[in-house]
């Protein structure tokens, strides 16, 4: 098969949908297939064919509903002009899938819709959008979800549109099935200090601020909060970002890490950040809280899969996501999880036995929040249960080896492709 994929970022950039594109990506390459993602243009890429998937860069921001900038019409000739058996739209409310909307009728082969959560669905901006979107989700093949109980699945329902399937995400058996045990020797954290660890790019949805409350409040003399994360793309949501950290660290106790992200975020050298190429690190001892610890990351994606794997719990605070792949990756680790229910991710605790869902405050426009000390209770009561934390190890770990590793799910896209093909023979 002839395939195009299209997502707004991919590798190099670091994130949830680039890592999902190109699992799909990589793996159907290995399987004889011809792969190619069309994605923006990305400063640090140098070469246009990776692990054999070529990539069709663009000069190209924006949305449908925040303005579009860049080489529109390009995109779009190559959208209507390319010899692809199948192409596969991955995220609404952003360009590449956006500006195919005008042209879906001009674009001569099969065509797959994966939304990613209309996390604009209740934003009054998005109204318009979103009175569209059926007629655009009629004018696919086939639409493909991650999460069988969330809003872009639920939406579809409303709508009687029936064209769909339900694929999870998952998580790398080639990174997981290797285990590596030196994470807390190289970073300098011993055996009987708790580890708890959190991961997330740097914005300020992704809960770091609920993780680091939480872990302020537990009554635990000896332990460590392992945060890593990239800084995301874009000065404007660096400043946004960093500014809110500042304000945050004006009123918090813990002040001293969040002064310490917000001026990485701005580009500054934070002091104690080691000048290791591999990695940005820097340790902070929380004000008053004993002999807790924090750890502030940007690692090598090997150390983030050490990370996991050394880690007691994975807490996870984030105030908006889809079906977020770190859970299953915590699963993947044999590291139980705790999350608000952000997303599909009381799914993913049902269908995995892996996790907790803490409460969750239901916000506007479809963001959650949690509550500090609610959340540190929910971590406190599981740490003191070492036979209910085993049993979520055991019974998530066997889950993802059975129905959760990318090359199982691939295999589901690779037959939902070649059943869309078989419909045009």
């Amino acid at each position: 098969m002839k395939i195009l994929h299209t997502v707004e970022h991919y590798t190099p950039s670091v994130g949830g949908a680039q890592e999902v594109v190109r699992q799909i990506s990589e793996r159907l390459v290995r399987r004889g297939h011809q792969v190619t993602v069309a994605t923006s243009f990305h400063p640090a890429r140098s070469e246009k064919t990776v692990h054999d998937v070529k990539i069709a860069e663009f000069n190209i921001s924006g949305s449908a509903v925040q303005g579009l900038r860049g080489e529109m019409g390009r995109y779009q000739q190559f959208l209507m002009d390319g010899d692809f058996d199948i192409m596969m739209n991955y995220a609404a409310q952003e360009w590449a899938m956006d500006l195919a909307f005008p042209v879906l009728d001009q674009i001569p082969y099969r065509k797959v819709m994966i939304p990613c959560g209309f996390s604009g669905l209740y934003d009054p901006t998005y109204q318009d959008y979103f009175a569209h979107m059926p007629a655009v989700m009629r004018a696919y093949d086939h639409l493909i979800f991650h999460a069988d109980d969330y809003r872009d699945t639920n939406f579809a329902r409303r709508h009687k549109i029936e064209h769909f399937s339900i694929i999870p995400n998952g998580a790398c058996e080639i990174e997981f099935d290797r285990v590596d045990h030196t994470f807390r020797e190289r970073y300098g954290i011993p055996d009987d200090m708790l580890l708890l660890l959190t991961i997330g790019s740097h914005t300020a949805a992704k809960g770091h601020r609920l993780c680091i409350e939480a872990f302020s409040r537990l009554d635990i003399e000896r332990a460590v909060l392992v945060i890593i994360g990239n800084i995301p793309d874009g000065r404007l949501h660096r400043k946004v970002f960093a500014r809110s950290l500042l304000d945050e660290a004006r009123r918090m106790n813990i002040g001293s890490l969040l002064k310490t992200i917000a001026r990485a975020l701005l580009g500054g050298t934070a002091p104690g950040c080691l000048p290791d190429d591999r990695m940005r690190s820097r340790w902070i001892n929380l004000r008053g809280l004993g002999k807790k610890r924090s750890l502030l990351l940007d690692p090598p994606r090997e150390d983030a899969v050490a990370a996991l794997q050394a880690a007691d719990l994975f807490i996870f605070g984030s105030n908006v996501e889809y079906s977020p792949l770190v859970l299953y990756e915590a699963v993947a680790a044999r590291t139980p999880f705790v999350s608000l229910a952000c997303g599909n991710a009381a799914e993913i605790a049902s269908w995995t036995g892996g996790g907790v869902i803490a409460p969750t405050i239901q916000q506007e426009y479809g963001y959650v929040d949690g509550d500090a000390d609610v959340f540190a209770d929910v971590i406190a009561q599981l740490l003191r249960d070492q036979a209910r934390l085993d049993s979520l190890a055991e019974s998530g770990y066997l889950a993802w080896k059975d129905r959760f590793t990318w090359d199982k799910l691939v295999d589901k896209y690779e037959g939902l492709y070649r059943s869309l093909l078989e419909k045009t023979a």
